[in-house]
């Protein structure tokens, strides 16, 4: 019985990298597509493809952060199996549902974030607020804001540097030159996105087996983990979230090749800088910032700002948001299994 429900769970979380990829797609591909550089069935395959590569060298830092910076993983573990998989499946669920109500209204918000909002929430009921790791929800809530802040900077400097490379080029020359090069930076943004979001799953994988089936074992990430996260999340991205592709791709500022190729790298060299430290930040809010940044350079005019306000208010309500509908699966499926047995 024990089995059977760990791996119901672990398949949940491996639909949750899925819905991952599906969601934030749009990442990875907006502005190539919005440059017309990439049709966006090929994009959209491009990006799968380097997601997955990620496995072979993005590392596992973030996953030991998610599987133990969140919540205090010795106190859950002794709780129980039961309290385990309680935990797990009531955040996964919590952070799905934030996830798809997002992408339904074409909004690019954290799965990052809702993923350790729904952690937060479904954690309270079982172990209370000292259960959780205050110093790693600290971190992350701080790059809630320093990671598109980042990706602002990183973005403007690209693009006034590459506007620099090549002022005395004719204006053809430039576009054929950055739309040969956005191919480059889609491809790193897409490998920093597999880095940072396919080890997310990989440490709630970790959780639900060390915390129950194999107890005795030390909390580590297998390499079937590794391979099976990045495969999740390159299939989801292949599927693509189209919704959320318009609003980053058009609605925030119109990108020529030169932008687009200056906001992915900037994001993507934010993103694999900060999994490198361990930090699972948002590539969402990273890219968005990216763009903004790439925007600004042509006078805040350029970029639309009540878009970006309708953005930056899904970022403030993705971890309490997740972390209530967590705390509501919680006490459903508590009452449920109470009245099934």
């Amino acid at each position: 019985m024990l089995l059977t429900a760990v791996i119901l769970i672990v398949a949940v979380a491996l639909i949750f990298d899925f819905i991952n990829g599906f969601h934030d797609a749009a990442n990875s591909i907006a502005t190539v597509v919005s440059t017309r550089v990439l049709s966006p069935n090929l994009a959209v395959a491009w990006a799968a493809f380097f997601n997955f590569i990620a496995a072979f060298g993005g590392g596992v830092k973030v996953a030991n952060t998610m599987g133990k910076g969140i919540i205090d993983f010795e106190q859950l573990r002794a709780a129980g199996s039961h309290a385990v998989l309680m935990v797990i499946f009531s955040a996964l669920m919590g952070a799905i549902a934030w996830n798809l109500l997002t992408w339904w209204w074409g909004l690019p918000s954290s799965s990052s974030h809702a993923l350790a909002g729904g952690m937060i929430g479904a954690t309270i009921p079982v172990l209370g607020f000292h259960g959780l790791v205050g110093s790693g929800i600290a971190k992350i809530a701080a790059f809630i804001v320093l990671s598109p802040v980042m990706g602002v900077l990183l973005g403007t400097l690209m693009m006034l540097a590459s506007t620099w490379a090549v002022h005395r080029q004719t204006p053809l020359k430039v576009d054929t030159w950055f739309r040969r090069l956005q191919l480059v930076s889609s491809a790193i943004f897409s490998f920093s996105h597999g880095t940072n979001d396919a080890q997310k799953v990989m440490g709630i994988i970790a959780v639900v087996l060390f915390g129950t089936i194999w107890k005795e074992r030390e909390f580590h990430i297998d390499t079937w983990m590794i391979l099976s996260c990045h495969a999740a999340i390159a299939l989801g991205t292949f599927f693509g979230g189209w919704r959320i592709i318009k609003t980053m791709g058009h609605s925030l500022t119109k990108l020529a090749p030169i932008g687009g190729f200056s906001a992915e790298t900037g994001g993507g060299v934010t993103i694999i800088f900060l999994a490198k430290l361990g930090i699972p930040v948002s590539t969402t809010h990273t890219i968005t910032g990216a763009i903004v940044g790439v925007g600004s350079t042509k006078g805040w005019r350029a970029v639309k700002w009540g878009v970006a306000g309708r953005i930056i208010w899904a970022w403030v309500f993705t971890i309490p948001a997740a972390a209530l509908v967590a705390l509501l699966v919680y006490g459903l499926t508590w009452v449920v299994l109470r009245a099934v047995g």
